[in-house]
């Protein structure tokens, strides 16, 4: 079974848009067992969308399109499509209904375009759209590829293909084995480290097989078992996973494709019912607003300090003018007594503290990327660390955020042995 994912849209193809939907659509194939061979992207341009949709359709089995299903003139995909396949468009009557009802609801005026959002191909299946207006289609063609159009924007494109679309290629697609993927990620260690500790793993891999992936400030590892059960898929995913615990598991955080390192420690404190603060100097409240971008942040995380001038740290935190003095900002003294004075002052279990040089000039003597982290615990003493780290300035504040972040991970998994 082979498949192929085209991303329409003008935007695109100038940069001004990140495709990021065709990474998940392929995601959501291969776990279903379905290998996609090509990814394209084309613009709002009829001709040249029909010359790659012909060419897909006698190359694979399954197009999967997103993008090009609106109202406006440049959204040409299902009209494009259907005057290639010799079907006409025909109206969903419910989503009609949500279209007519969204803008009497809103008072405005809807315009004739505004009903070609609700179009689909004739003698496909509808698919409903759960988050804005334009309905999709998986149309089961009776000679050559399948084809399934989509929404854009990708709060609509997911859930339309999660929800709609998967379970229809599920059941039209019944294969005797499929691929079972397991997403490894991993922080404090480099791709190449990894892959030199792994590397007779990875020579010699048959099934499962290992890709390594360097993202931005971590690494993952996607395992993939081709089997006939799911069963058996866990089991070979289960031994080498296991495997590679031995080797590189003090830098495995979490797993999944949208499974952060934020998230992972926020929801530790939250099954610990542990609360953290943060005094932040050269990260400027980067560490605040990472942890507060995740869900259920408010029971653990009661508020923090940014304290950018040595003047806040000593009237907001009360850190002794003469350690600043005397030590510095960038010193282990002033890490120790930011997270140690924040976490008194919001009475709780963990603080944690960032001052340093983001640069690009250099501060106390220090060069840029001189950072100090600071960690409190209740009923500890406080620790400080010292880091080297290299890129731009906002590359330093990033790293310096993960890094915090993963040192409260480490303790939390201490704690736990």
């Amino acid at each position: 079974m082979q498949a192929e994912v085209i991303a329409v849209g003008t935007e695109i193809l100038l940069g001004q848009v990140a495709d990021t939907n065709s990474a998940y659509i392929a995601r959501r194939l291969a776990d279903a067992g379905i290998e996609v061979y090509y990814h394209s992207l084309v613009g709002d341009n009829a001709t040249r969308l029909a010359a790659l949709v012909n060419q897909a359709r006698s190359r694979s089995d399954l197009v999967v399109i997103s993008g090009g299903l609106g109202p406006t003139k440049d959204d040409l995909t299902k009209q494009t499509v259907a005057h290639l396949l010799g079907v006409k468009l025909v109206e969903d009557s419910a989503a009609m209904a949500k279209i007519t009802a969204f803008f009497a609801t809103t008072g405005r005026q809807m315009t004739p375009n505004n009903r070609l959002q609700a179009l689909y191909l004739a003698g496909s299946r509808p698919l409903k759209n759960e988050t804005g207006m334009a309905v999709g289609s998986f149309y089961r063609a009776p000679s050559g590829a399948d084809v399934v159009l989509l929404p854009g924007p990708p709060s609509e494109m997911r859930p339309m293909m999660a929800h709609q679309a998967m379970p229809l290629i599920r059941a039209a697609y019944q294969r005797d084995e499929y691929l079972t993927s397991r997403v490894l990620r991993f922080f404090g260690i480099g791709e190449s480290q990894l892959v030199t500790q792994l590397s007779d793993l990875i020579d010699h891999q048959t099934n499962p097989t290992i890709a390594p992936y360097a993202k931005r400030y971590e690494v993952t590892l996607r395992l993939t078992a081709k089997t006939t059960t799911a069963a058996a898929a866990t089991q070979l995913l289960n031994q080498l996973e296991a495997t590679i615990r031995e080797r590189v598991g003090a830098y495995l955080y979490g797993y999944g494709d949208e499974n952060s390192l934020a998230s992972v420690v926020v929801h530790e404190l939250i099954d610990r019912q542990l609360t953290i603060t943060g005094a932040e100097s050269l990260t400027a409240g980067e560490f605040q607003s990472t942890i507060g971008s995740v869900p259920g942040v408010s029971a653990v995380f009661p508020g923090g300090f940014v304290t950018y001038a040595n003047r806040a740290k000593h009237t907001l935190l009360g850190i002794p003018q003469e350690i600043i003095d005397h030590d510095g900002v960038v010193s282990e003294a002033t890490a120790q007594q930011m997270a140690e004075r924040s976490r008194q002052l919001l009475d709780t279990d963990l603080a944690l503290s960032f001052t340093g040089v983001a640069g690009p000039d250099s501060l106390e003597g220090h060069p840029a990327g001189t950072v100090w982290l600071g960690l409190a615990q209740r009923g500890q003493a406080p620790q400080a660390k010292l880091l080297h780290l290299t890129g731009n300035r906002a590359d330093i504040r990033m790293r310096s955020v993960m890094a915090g972040l993963d040192w409260v991970r480490r303790t939390l998994d201490a704690g736990q042995k």
